[in-house]
């Protein structure tokens, strides 16, 4: 079997894997939850009689065993049902897809701001290391390594929304306008603040990371050659600082996009964001355990692809690695 065959095979077992354990893990404690399903679909201060909160139960699947529900749930799953949310009364793949694809656009900008800001603030920090530049960059990015992403949103919403009026408190499009109606100049207006507060959350480590493994370059005897061989600084940058970061910096990049998307469910929520963080905490919370499968689903996906990814950018930048990966695959 060729390197690329056992790659695809191996992966594809994998993500198998990886979405079985991930479903069940979320079933057993979506089942666990002090949270009656029949309870929350009627609401708490529901006066039916006994026999409508049965035919409820009953409608939904829930006086059966869970097991019996987890089975009939991931029988659905192989033949492309994900099941009807509790909530919207609609197919869940197509709320999940609907509610991926606007989360998409908030990750989306946020890791790339926060990689592109991150990676040049580093390279400032790590070239002028002790510099006024670089102690006040470097305080900031430790500052915000310790606060947490909803106290940022909270400030950014009462800050740029409130006191000032730039951007709207809310949403990802103007409240009672119709879709078609909406620009992409709203758009872009509403999703500017809570991405550049998610971005945040990732610059602080992605700068002091690239701060540190610049440093180690520009320290290291192969550039002290370099610059006693005359080499200018942007060609010292290029040719030996570049080069030697940017493995260590495409790993930090895609290993923070699971830190993305669980910052992204909290920004949605301050934001009143409708993405598919927000809808996890709604099913979550009203005990709609089909659609909160379906979320554990694409974001377990969403990480693995990421990962993946970048084992794939580690050959391309450093063919050494995809040298070493096959020895220890053959």
């Amino acid at each position: 079997m060729s390197p690329q065959a056992r790659f695809i095979v191996k992966n594809v077992i994998r993500v198998i894997t990886l979405l079985f354990a991930v479903s069940v893990i979320t079933f057993a404690l979506a089942t666990m939850a002090p949270i009656d399903p029949v309870e929350a679909y009627a609401g708490s201060e529901n006066h039916l009689p006994q026999e409508q909160l049965d035919l409820i139960a009953a409608k939904w699947g829930w006086d059966l065993p869970p097991i019996q529900r987890y089975l009939n749930w991931i029988g659905g799953v192989f033949t492309g049902d994900w099941g009807v949310s509790v909530i919207y009364h609609r197919p869940v793949i197509d709320v999940v897809g609907e509610r991926f694809l606007t989360s998409l656009a908030l990750m989306g900008t946020a890791w790339i701001l926060s990689g592109i800001l991150g990676f040049v603030l580093g390279i400032i920090c790590g070239l002028r290391q002790n510099s006024l530049a670089d102690k006040i960059i470097k305080g900031f990015c430790l500052v915000l390594a310790a606060a947490p992403t909803f106290w940022l949103a909270l400030l950014a919403l009462m800050l740029f929304s409130v006191f000032l009026g730039w951007f709207p408190t809310g949403l990802a499009a103007p409240a009672g306008m119709r879709a078609e109606d909406v620009t992409l100049g709203m758009r872009l207006h509403h999703l500017f603040l809570p991405a550049l507060v998610l971005s945040v959350t990732g610059i602080a480590q992605i700068t002091l990371q690239t701060r540190e493994k610049t440093i180690e370059a520009r320290l290291s005897d192969y550039a002290l050659f370099a610059r006693a061989r005359g080499e200018s600084g942007s060609q010292f940058v290029r040719r030996h600082v570049l080069r030697n970061i940017a493995l260590p910096a495409i790993t930090l990049q895609f290993g923070s996009i699971s830190e993305i998307f669980g910052g992204s469910v909290l920004a949605e929520q301050v934001f009143s964001y409708p993405g598919i963080g927000n809808a996890a905490v709604v099913a979550a919370l009203r005990g709609d355990i089909p659609l909160l499968l379906g979320v554990a689903l694409v974001a377990a996906l969403f990480v693995f692809v990421g990962n993946m990814t970048a084992n794939i950018l580690y050959g391309v930048v450093d063919p050494r690695v995809r040298a070493g990966s096959e020895a220890i695959d053959g």
